[in-house]
């Protein structure tokens, strides 16, 4: 299977907007966001270049969780902020800088004041 690149600006800031993380990985209609800013722009490409998805002004409802989910639905992105589900070990997690890892294990205290995760990393030329 073809690479995906996940491209995500902070398109507020700055004149035109700041690259938040971008990163290559295989194909994945929901991928998890660490620290995410208030606003965001992602667009999802083939490796050649070629528009997947797109998602413009994705904003944060609600409080600040260090998780955000990323959902694509046909070619549009969508935006869910809190913390992550049972659903959600298995699934990448783009860092910021652009890195990418899978989610292993997660865990958060009920009223949010601490979390805990382990990451995996892999890499294969």
């Amino acid at each position: 299977m073809a690479l995906e690149i996940w491209d995500v600006w902070y398109p507020n800031a700055a004149a035109q907007g700041l690259p938040f993380c971008r990163g290559r990985m295989d194909h994945s209609d929901v991928a998890l966001l660490h620290a995410a800013p208030n606003s965001l722009r992602v667009e999802i490409r083939s490796e050649d270049g070629q528009l997947l998805a797109f998602g413009d002004q994705l904003r944060r409802v609600g409080p600040y969780y260090p998780m955000t989910r990323l959902r694509r639905e046909g070619k549009q992105v969508h935006r869910e902020d809190g913390w992550p589900q049972e659903e959600d070990i298995g699934r990448p997690v783009l860092l910021p800088g652009g890195e990418i890892g899978i989610l292993k294990q997660w865990w958060n205290a009920p009223d949010g004041t601490e979390w805990r995760w382990v990451v995996e990393f892999y890499h294969h030329t």
